[in-house]
């Protein structure tokens, strides 16, 4: 049995956690921040009946690693699947695309889960068809695209290409500029010409129009898994930030903290490559030189509840940089869950992903919102600041990886070159997006890796 110690109470953190004491392991997770959850953590105001979480958060139909974990710790009968509504806006007017044709009571009749898959289906087709923005024989295209990526099953060879220059081609310079080029724009700024196609690949088939959330919210989840951890023995310490990680003669890892140092026979870390390397000076320069090749972006939202809807129908509208917003994504979270579970608030999220020396990082709240209300009110004229009741500003530097040409050569493994010592992060996801479900994934798989 070893006594491992696992950096990082996020998703992935925890599912290792959760497969090595399933193990006979012992295991201490070390969180610097005083709750569990990393990017999926929620944070809940005294109106509220559940938390929200800070940053956007669902998982897909079809993401399985989540989904078992969820069922193996015995609340799968809290996730349940809403289809909300997903647009596009372009020049002044939005555009749904992801919009249910059925209503949830179709999946009580027999048969009825396929029948709603197939609507969800026909329903996003008939929505591309009807994008006027491009002409109509390039909608067919981007149709016909789309599936062809969705049934695709490798994407090696689409690494070594641009997602811009593939779909400049597949679809046309209109179709592309007018539909998918926001959405990289939007996600990777500056580089958005330099992201391969397999990341683009990887998206499009891990999609679905339904949407998983949970009772409580993410937080809910992740406090179930952390309760299943410390009902196996694990313990958990919050408040307890890693600031140097040693290697020590005998092969066992040395973490420095604060409350004093602690000795474990193995350690995962879950933090970015970045604060991996800064807490490891014993690391080989080759290979942090290699984890200085990781570029990623960061992520700031504005959380505003609201006294009445800005929209009546859309949960998630994406909006193009060139369209001069000052934010990426308009989530109106409470057209997808509702706004009961909340006090009656109405919440959005302005969100945005951008470079780590952006200045948002370090704006107030107060000068975020005021640059933020005439862009909102673009959306809704109507849309006043008397609806506010209530805002809040979150930030992470490290919260979407840059994926470019043949990424796959500059992965690191799980396994660091320091014995016993081993990372997991999102950059490693990869061609699979960062989101809890590859986190699951990265989680377990690192777990197995340890107890090899």
């Amino acid at each position: 049995m070893a006594n491992i110690g696992i950096i990082g109470a996020g998703v992935a953190g925890l599912s290792a956690a959760y497969d090595l004491l399933k193990a006979g392991h012992r295991v201490t997770v070390y969180e610097a921040r005083p709750y569990v959850g990393g990017l999926a953590a929620g944070f809940k105001d005294e109106a509220w009946e559940w938390p929200l979480e800070r940053f956007y958060h669902h998982i897909f139909a079809g993401d399985r690693d989540i989904i078992g974990l969820v069922n193996e710790i015995g609340i799968g009968d809290r996730l349940f699947f809403p289809s909300p509504v997903t647009s596009i806006y372009k020049d002044g007017r939005l555009y749904p695309i992801n919009k249910p044709m059925f209503g949830p009571w179709l999946e009580k009749l027999p048969f009825g889960k396929p029948l709603t898959t197939l609507g969800d289906l026909a329903a996003t087709a008939l929505r591309v068809l009807a994008f006027k923005p491009i002409p109509l024989p390039a909608r067919f295209r981007v149709g016909l695209v789309t599936a062809y990526i969705r049934y695709t099953r490798r994407w090696q060879p689409l690494e070594q290409v641009t997602a811009h220059a593939w779909l400049t081609r597949a679809v046309g310079a209109r179709a592309y500029e007018a539909f998918w080029q926001p959405l990289l724009e939007g996600k990777f700024g500056d580089d958005y010409q330099q992201v391969n196609m397999a990341w683009f690949w990887a998206r499009i088939v891990a999609r679905s129009p339904r949407l998983g959330y949970f009772v409580g919210g993410f937080q809910g989840f992740v406090e179930a898994l952390a309760d299943a951890i410390r009902t196996r023995g694990g313990d958990i310490r919050l408040d307890s930030h890693v600031r140097g990680v040693h290697p020590e003669a005998d092969g066992r890892i040395r973490l420095e903290l604060r409350a004093g140092d602690q000795t474990h026979d193995r350690v995962l870390a879950t933090c970015s490559p970045q604060m991996l390397k800064a807490r490891t000076p014993t690391l080989p320069a080759a290979y942090t030189a290699g984890l200085d090749k990781l570029k990623s972006m960061g992520a700031v939202v504005l959380v505003l509840a609201l006294r009445q809807p800005v929209t009546r129908e859309h949960y998630w509208i994406n909006i193009p940089k060139r369209e001069g917003f000052p934010f990426l994504a308009f989530v109106e979270h409470t057209n997808y869950i509702a706004p009961q579970h909340y006090g009656g608030d109405h919440l959005v999220y302005c969100g945005d992903y951008l470079a780590p020396g952006h200045p948002y990082f370090e704006m107030e709240p107060e000068a975020m919102l005021e640059l933020f209300i005439p862009a909102i009110q673009r959306l809704n004229p109507a849309f006043e600041r008397s609806w506010i009741r209530k805002y809040w500003k979150f930030s992470e530097l490290y919260a979407q990886p840059v994926p470019f040409l043949n990424h796959s050569e500059n992965i690191p493994p799980l396994q660091t070159p320091i014995p016993n010592l081993y990372m997991a992060n999102m950059s490693q996801v990869y061609p699979w997006d960062r989101g809890t479900n590859y986190a699951v994934e990265i989680g377990r798989r690192a777990a197995r890796e340890m107890m090899r």
